[in-house]
C-alpha cells in the first residue's frame, strides 16, 4: 500500500469525528484545503465515494462508514504507541480521559485527587461524570469507573475501593406517622424518594440475605439523580432513601436519620478503573491505576 495514504486516512477519520473539513482541520492544524484535497485525493485513488456532503454537513458514505469501522482500531493503536514513545521521560505525561459516575467520583476518587496531581504533574486528568455503564473504547475514554458487578468480562479490571454497603434510611419524623419496615416487600407501602440515572432509568431497590435475593419497583414522591439531594430529602421526612452507607454516615450518628432493614444490605464489591486489554498501555494510565489501586 502507498503510505502516503496513512495520512489521509488519518484525515478522512478527523472529518468523520468533527462532521465538517473546517473542524478535522482545526484539530490536525492544518489548512481546510489540505483536509478537502487529502481526502479528494483518497477517493480518487480508492475509485470510491467516502464522504457525502452538503452545503451544512459533512457524513460517511456506506463505503466510508465501512472503512472508518476497520480504521479506527489502527489509528488507536497509532496513537497510543505514539503517546507511549513521547511519555518514555521521568515522569507519564498527556491528558488521561475518564468516565466515572458522580458516586465513585465522590467516595474514592475526589480524596487521592490533589495527592495525584501532585506525583503526577504532567498528566492531565479530563473526568466526565456518567452514571450509566460507557463502552470506553468508542467514547474516546481510556479508561472508565463503575461497580464491580456492571463491569463487561472482555474488559481489564482493577479495584480501586474498599467493599461498599447500601442503607434504608428515613427521619425520625418520618417514622412518627409510618411503621418501620421489618421487611423489603414493607416499602411498598412507603413513601420512598427514588434514583435515576442520567440513562433515563430509574433504579430498582435491591437487596438480599440468608441466599434470597428481592428487587422492588419502589414509589414515592421524589424522583432525584444525585445522591446528597436524596439525603436531604430523608432528613427533611419527605420519605425513605436507599443509598450507600458512607453519604448518611453523619446523618445516622446524629440522629437526623433513622436505618432500618440492615440485615438485608450485605457488603459488596466497590468500584475498580476498568479499560480494554491493550498490547500497549499509556504510562498515563498504569500510573492512576497503580496510584488508585485498592490495597488492603
Amino acid at each position: 500500500m502507498d503510505r502516503t495514504h496513512f495520512a489521509q486516512l488519518a484525515v478522512l477519520a478527523a472529518v468523520a469525528d468533527k462532521g465538517s473539513f473546517r473542524g478535522a482541520a482545526r484539530d490536525l492544524a492544518i489548512a481546510p484545503s489540505a483536509v478537502s484535497h487529502a481526502v479528494s485525493s483518497l477517493e480518487a485513488r480508492l475509485g470510491v465515494r467516502l464522504l457525502a456532503r452538503s452545503t451544512r454537513s459533512v457524513a460517511p458514505t456506506e463505503e466510508g462508514a465501512r472503512l472508518l469501522e476497520r480504521l479506527r482500531p489502527a489509528l488507536s493503536e497509532i496513537d497510543l504507541a505514539l503517546e507511549a514513545a513521547v511519555e518514555v521521560r521521568d515522569r507519564p505525561a498527556g491528558n488521561l480521559r475518564l468516565t466515572v459516575p458522580r458516586t465513585a467520583l465522590k467516595l474514592v476518587l475526589s480524596p487521592k485527587l490533589a495527592a495525584f496531581t501532585l506525583a503526577y504533574p504532567d498528566i492531565v486528568l479530563d473526568i466526565a461524570i456518567e452514571d450509566r455503564f460507557t463502552d470506553v473504547v468508542e467514547g474516546g475514554f481510556d479508561a472508565g469507573v463503575r461497580l464491580g458487578e456492571s463491569l463487561q468480562q472482555d474488559m481489564v479490571a482493577v479495584r480501586i475501593g474498599p467493599q461498599i454497603r447500601s442503607a434504608v434510611v428515613g427521619a425520625p419524623s418520618y417514622f412518627a406517622t409510618m411503621p418501620k419496615p421489618r421487611h423489603p416487600r414493607d416499602l411498598l407501602e412507603h413513601r420512598c424518594i427514588r434514583f435515576r440515572f442520567s440513562s433515563g432509568v430509574l433504579y430498582r431497590w435491591e437487596f438480599a440475605r440468608g441466599g434470597e435475593e428481592i428487587e422492588l419497583p419502589v414509589q414515592g414522591p421524589l424522583i432525584l439523580g444525585i445522591d446528597d439531594s436524596i439525603v436531604q430529602a430523608a432528613v427533611d421526612g419527605a420519605g425513605l432513601a436507599f443509598v450507600f452507607e458512607d453519604y448518611v454516615e453523619d446523618t445516622l450518628a446524629s440522629g437526623a436519620l433513622v436505618r432500618v432493614l440492615e440485615d438485608w444490605c450485605p457488603p459488596f464489591d466497590g468500584f475498580y478503573v476498568y479499560y480494554p486489554s491493550r498490547r500497549q498501555m499509556r504510562p498515563a494510565l498504569r500510573a492512576f491505576v497503580d496510584f488508585f489501586r485498592w490495597r488492603e
